[in-house]
């Protein structure tokens, strides 16, 4: 069994309780999700289901918990489940190696009351569906918008999807968003820096092309949607504080 006893410090003992029983669907386990999941089990999430249809690539491994050269080529779901184990044996894992699409995303989320939803997908038209029904269904979600192309970990915060500037992936969404009547509502996180112009790369090139990335901003933004996810389970922010100290 997992050690909690620093996390009970800070949160007591109704709030671990509260995290063992919860259930999270994590949508994606690349450079943002593999490092969610982790945040989420090492603060005492009971229950976890991970989908994604990908292999470790040689390519992930600028970014990617996951990605070492023991695990190329291994299911993506399978090689964070062995290590999710590994820091507790007793988390209850459920995996599916399965492509996330319009079609297929509604039975997904009929299958759980979920405690929490993580879009972490990169596909433009799932990641809008995955949102569309979790609103529809009154599912509490947070969408990971905009981690490609962006070099400062500092700017990324958690807001509302209609508060977001910088990510152009957060204007698609939400533009698509609104069409279906969705103008706010969806946690997410996101970065205020505008995209960097990768090497060799134009302002106004059609062509599409893979996206720079790097670990500090990819990871920073899987622990900022673990945190959004366990807020309000583990209501830190309504603990007490100690006093101002600053003027000592």
């Amino acid at each position: 069994m997992i050690d909690l006893s620093r996390t009970r410090l800070l949160a007591g003992d109704e709030a671990v309780e509260r995290m063992r029983a919860a259930h999270f669907l994590v949508c994606g386990v690349g450079g943002v999700g593999s490092w969610a999941a982790e945040a989420l089990v090492r603060s005492g999430a009971g229950h976890l289901t991970l989908v994604d249809f990908d292999s470790v690539q040689p390519s992930n491994m600028n970014r990617q918990l996951i990605a070492l050269q023991s695990t190329i080529g291994e299911p993506k779901v399978q090689v964070l489940a062995k290590r999710l184990r590994d820091i507790n044996p007793q988390v209850d894992l459920r995996l599916k190696e399965l492509r996330l699409t319009p079609e297929n995303i509604p039975a997904v989320l009929t299958e759980d009351a979920w405690d929490g939803v993580l879009d972490a997908i990169d596909e433009r038209n799932a990641k809008l569906a995955l949102l569309t029904e979790c609103v529809q269904r009154g599912l509490r979600v947070i969408s990971s918008l905009g981690a490609a192309n962006m070099t400062r970990p500092g700017e990324l915060e958690i807001t509302d999807i209609s508060k977001t500037s910088g990510s152009p992936l957060a204007k698609i969404i939400r533009k698509s968003l609104r069409k279906q009547g969705i103008e706010k509502g969806i946690l997410c996180v996101a970065s205020k820096e505008l995209p960097i112009l990768c090497v060799g790369e134009q302002e106004n090139e059609g062509e599409r092309r893979p996206m720079g990335s790097i670990v500090t901003v990819t990871a920073t933004a899987g622990l900022l949607c673990a945190d959004a996810l366990m807020a309000p389970i583990l209501q830190l922010n309504s603990r007490p504080r100690r006093g101002d100290y600053s003027n000592v």
